[in-house]
């Protein structure tokens, strides 16, 4: 086992990689990092054009994995993601033709647009990590990975992710618009060809799996539990609040802020990991009550509030701790 300080780098160095291609966003590039190490999924809600399918990508070429993209489409069928068996006359048997879920880093474009049962298709394969098809059970590769877009602003002929599906994915991210000097890069490095072109690949697959497994001995001091457990648990109990974090929610929380340690050098995990990351683990779990919509209040809103009346454990205040 590697310690944590080479994790760190060969993290760091997958992170720098990407950077070359998404450029001046380097705090979504992270998080995507952190989704991966912790066998987690990202849903990646923003306009047309900054970069979503750029980032899943250059992810995948940084790791060495496999990347397949699925176009989500009204008319697109479960079969179009899991896959189908087919009768093969020769034999006299069915023979299993997988789809496009069956590889590491899946690109999930567009997923609102498609129906709620192709949606759901999605669903065992982000859980469970793997796929059942005629009764017949098969394992995705591993690591596995979906990134999903949607499109926050166009709304029409598009179908709305239920809470248990948004539930599902580890994080929520938004690239935004770069900055005007971050875009005369793009327009620099995209002069001849696309930088993607020259992306080099960092680790292998096989390097990530332990880095995965890795991650999880990093240590979370019982106050930080507590603290990630009063987080989760003000959202519950919060007015404005119709339904608040799950479990599930916690847990992702717990994992993400183990990953950002080992990224960052750490052997332990701190409060300020779990500010950092409580947003963009947490806000797309939360739904608001209607009279707080009508407000303009959002749960990201709501978290910061959260955040604020949460005591941070003593033993951390004034930056002390372990």
């Amino acid at each position: 086992m590697q310690s944590v300080q080479d994790l760190a780098s060969a993290v760091q160095r997958v992170i720098g990689n990407v950077e070359r291609v998404i450029v001046g966003k380097a705090e979504p590039v992270a998080f995507s990092l952190i989704a991966v190490i912790c066998h987690g999924h990202i849903l990646i809600e923003d306009v047309p054009g900054v970069g979503k399918t750029v980032l899943t990508k250059s992810i995948a070429r940084s790791i060495g994995c496999s990347f397949k993209r699925i176009q989500f489409t009204p008319d697109l069928l479960p079969s179009d993601v899991t896959g189908v068996s087919i009768y093969n006359q020769k034999n006299g048997n069915f023979e299993f033709r997988p789809g496009p879920i069956m590889s590491q880093i899946v690109l999930a474009d567009e997923v609102n647009r498609a129906t709620p049962k192709t949606q759901s298709a999605l669903l065992e394969a982000m859980e469970e990590a793997q796929i059942t098809v005629d009764g017949v059970t098969y394992r995705l590769p591993q690591p596995f990975m979906v990134m999903a877009t949607q499109n926050p602003i166009e709304y029409e002929g598009t179908f709305p992710l239920p809470e248990a599906q948004l539930d599902r994915f580890m994080m929520s991210i938004q690239l935004g618009y770069p900055k005007p000097e971050d875009e005369i890069n793009i327009l620099d490095s995209h002069q001849h060809h696309h930088p993607l072109e020259d992306l080099a690949q960092i680790m292998t697959a096989e390097e990530l799996v332990l880095i995965q497994q890795q991650v999880r001995s990093i240590h979370v001091d019982p106050s930080i539990r507590e603290y990630i457990v009063a987080i989760a648990n003000a959202t519950r109990k919060h007015a404005q609040i119709y339904l608040g974090v799950s479990p599930r929610g916690s847990l992702a929380l717990f994992r993400a802020a183990q990953a950002l340690a080992a990224i960052r050098g750490r052997g332990y995990v701190i409060p300020d990991d779990v500010k950092l990351l409580a947003k963009p683990t947490l806000a797309h779990r939360i739904i608001v009550t209607p009279a707080a919509r009508v407000r303009s209040v959002t749960s990201a809103n709501l978290l910061d509030e959260i955040l604020k009346e949460v005591p941070v454990p003593n033993a951390w205040v004034g930056g002390r701790g372990r």
